[in-house]
């Protein structure tokens, strides 16, 4: 009975919208004000022109031409414009350049922007300021197991500046790292969440430094785990 009320209540909310009003006010909002992100467009760079994946990757570049130029892409809910569509491309070019892309493409692409590194106080506020930050996500995980999990202040930086060391000696995989970081720190707490019910935990400068602080100061090892 509540799940045939649950499909009748769908479908007569279903019977309320016009869904052909509704996609062709998405598609206007596209091809008005839509902005595409093409992240790794480095990968496009072939670094071998003469044979193999390299052919393909070039080719990658030649297929995303008309679309960055300005044409009409067909999707599930009809035809959309690109000539007004805002594109953003991004790539680590530290083994290329932007100048080894095509001459057409890199010619749609005539702003260029070089981003620096992310500092530990950038990780930082990574770790505090978004709606969805990691920490809050994992407060909120471990709630459902009868468990308060606080992040103190001086336990984030420790996080951060952490971050930040690690980046600096092997690659640089900016706030990706505070994702394997809060992972360790938390592992044990998170494994045995079920022993800890009813129990409130602080994530202080000491607990991380437990957690982590021996794996970073093995630079090998800390290279295989962080």
């Amino acid at each position: 009975m509540r799940e045939a009320r649950r499909i009748l209540t769908q479908q007569e909310a279903n019977r309320l919208v016009d869904y052909d009003a509704v996609i062709n006010e998405a598609i206007d909002r596209v091809e008005d004000s839509a902005v595409v992100f093409l992240d790794e467009i480095d990968k496009t760079i072939p670094s071998n022109p003469e044979y193999g994946a390299d052919v393909s990757a070039e080719g990658v570049q030649r297929d995303l031409l008309p679309i960055v130029e300005g044409s009409v892409v067909m999707t599930r809910y009809g035809p959309v414009k690109t000539d007004h569509v805002l594109f953003i491309a991004a790539g680590a070019f530290h083994q290329s350049r932007p100048s080894d892309l095509i001459p057409e493409l890199q010619g749609r692409f005539p702003i260029r922007v070089e981003l620096q590194s992310l500092t530990e106080d950038d990780l930082y506020k990574i770790l505090i300021e978004p709606e969805n930050a990691l920490t809050k996500q994992y407060e909120a995980l471990l709630q459902t197991e009868g468990l308060t999990l606080v992040f103190e202040e001086e336990g984030m930086r420790e996080m951060a500046r952490l971050a930040t060391l690690v980046n600096q000696r092997n690659e640089d995989i900016g706030a990706r790292r505070l994702q394997t970081i809060i992972e360790k720190v938390v592992e044990e707490v998170s494994f045995d969440a079920e022993q800890y019910t009813g129990q409130t935990i602080s994530i202080d400068r000491a607990f991380v430094e437990r957690r982590v602080g021996d794996v970073v100061e093995d630079i090998d090892l800390s290279s295989f785990i962080l």
